[in-house]
Formats: C-alpha cells, structure tokens, sequence
C-alpha cells in the first residue's frame, strides 16, 4: 500500500522487554538508514508522584505511567510534518548504553541492504521516524490510537534471565525529577511481570517463560518477529540485519507502490 500524500513520515516502532536491545537497535538504525530520527515513549513519562504503586514500588513499567495522549499527539505531528516535534525535550538519550553488540561485518552487511535498495531516491519524500518503546504492542485500550499511526511493527525478545540482569547492570535514568535507579527487587517484582502480563497474547498458550510466538497473532496483529521465540537465541548483529532487511522491505512497499510517490513525481 502506497504512502498517502499527507503523510510526511514513515513511523517503525521497536518493542519488547526491558533491556532487550531496543534503544541500541534504535540508535544504530537511525545512523545506518537515511533521513531518520528517534521519538522515545520514555520521554512520556508522568512526574513520578503520579505512578501508581506496585509490590510497594513506585511502577514505572505500566500502561499507567506514560502519558499516552502526549504520545499519540506528538506521532500525529511526525506522521504528518515529517519533522520531530518542537515540544518534546527529550531526556532519553541522555541515558547511557554500553559498547555496540554488532561486529563491524553485521553493519556492514546492514549497510549493503541499504545499499542496494531504493531507499535513497524514495525518502527524498518522507522520512523515518523510529519509536522506541517498551509497552508499545499492549492490547489496553489506550494504546489502540498509537498502534493505527505505526506503520511497520518489529518485536524483540531476550529471555528473562537476560533481561534481568541487562536492566542490573544499568547505572540509571534520567527523569523529569532528575534520577532513577531501580530499588532492589524491581525487576523481578515490577519490571518483568509487567511486560508477561502485557504480552503474554503474543506468545502460543500466553507461556512467555517458554517463549515460542504465536505466528498467528503476530500476522494478525502486524507484528513482526525474528525466528519462533523459542530460546531467544539470536545474537544481536543477527538482529541488526533482521530488522534493517524488515524495515526496507515494508519501507520501500509503502513509498514505492503503484500510485506511491516515485523518484521524480514532484521534483
């Protein structure tokens, strides 16, 4: 399906687990593919006095802390601008991520995907707005706005173990009130069931501990994941090059299909 003529930006969203790599993975695909740029579902934090309470912890991990109208209004004015929004002072990327996990011959096979696709001459007319988010795919009702404005939907997975002691290994957060670093028990008691309780519809029988995927609600859905699930067993670069061939096969359908805006039309 063609990109309609109003729509200024492309909006692919990367969601999954704590720690499973999305702001990394964000980062490196807004330095890899052209005329791109990071809204992150972080900076929509509420002020922490208004986060509910969960296992007497503060739950920064809930459908309930974001400030989803805030969101689904800065993607309206992306989608429909092409441009990141005046009015978001984002604090995300003054957190801190370790060394990059992808070997140089992964970004450079990424880089050749770019390469010879027609991604250049096609963004000429739009460009790509990546949205990093931890709670994206939730099935609340809330998030049904922010899911009709996504145009391309990538999942990721870690296991918990993984996830757990990745999100340990953090030094913190930057935060409206200044700094956050999770008390003990958070993760185990917070952050993980929070993201089974939101996703475990993703996953056959809801078993994400055994995490095989629900190929069947994934397509419903319009989610797209790498492999079954099962093991979380793909290194990093391997995702790298998953998501980068995902992004420009979806990329180049909407801005290149027939009746889409071709390389001269307009110029």
């Amino acid at each position: 399906m063609p990109l309609p003529p109003a729509q200024k930006s492309l909006l692919v969203s990367l969601s999954g687990p704590s720690s499973s790599g999305k702001t990394t993975l964000a980062r490196l695909l807004r330095d890899l593919l052209p005329n791109t740029f990071i809204l992150h579902e972080d900076d929509f934090y509420k002020p922490e006095s208004l986060l509910p309470f969960r296992s007497g912890h503060r739950d920064w991990d809930c459908p309930e802390a974001i400030d989803l109208p805030a969101l689904t209004n800065a993607l309206t004015y992306i989608k429909s601008t092409g441009e990141f929004p005046p009015f978001i002072n984002s604090k995300e990327d003054q957190n801190t991520l370790g060394a990059c996990p992808a070997s140089p011959s992964h970004i450079n096979l990424a880089k050749a995907i770019i390469a010879s696709s027609s991604l250049h001459s096609l963004l000429k007319h739009a460009k790509i707005c990546i949205l990093d988010g931890f709670l994206l795919y939730s099935q609340a009702e809330e998030f049904k706005p922010i899911l009709e404005l996504i145009d391309v939907k990538l999942f990721l997975l870690a296991s918990e173990e993984k996830a757990v002691a990745r999100r340990k290994a953090r030094d913190g957060y930057v935060t409206l009130e200044g700094f956050w670093k999770d008390p003990e028990g958070y993760v185990e008691e917070v952050v993980w069931p929070n993201y089974v309780e939101q996703h475990g519809y993703l996953f056959v029988d809801g078993d994400v501990k055994r995490g095989r995927l629900d190929r069947k609600v994934l397509e419903r859905e319009g989610i797209l994941a790498m492999g079954d699930g099962h093991g979380h067993g793909e290194g990093f670069g391997e995702v790298l090059v998953w998501a980068v061939g995902e992004v420009v096969n979806r990329l180049e359908g909407f801005l290149g299909g027939e009746g889409g805006r071709g390389e001269n039309e307009g110029e």
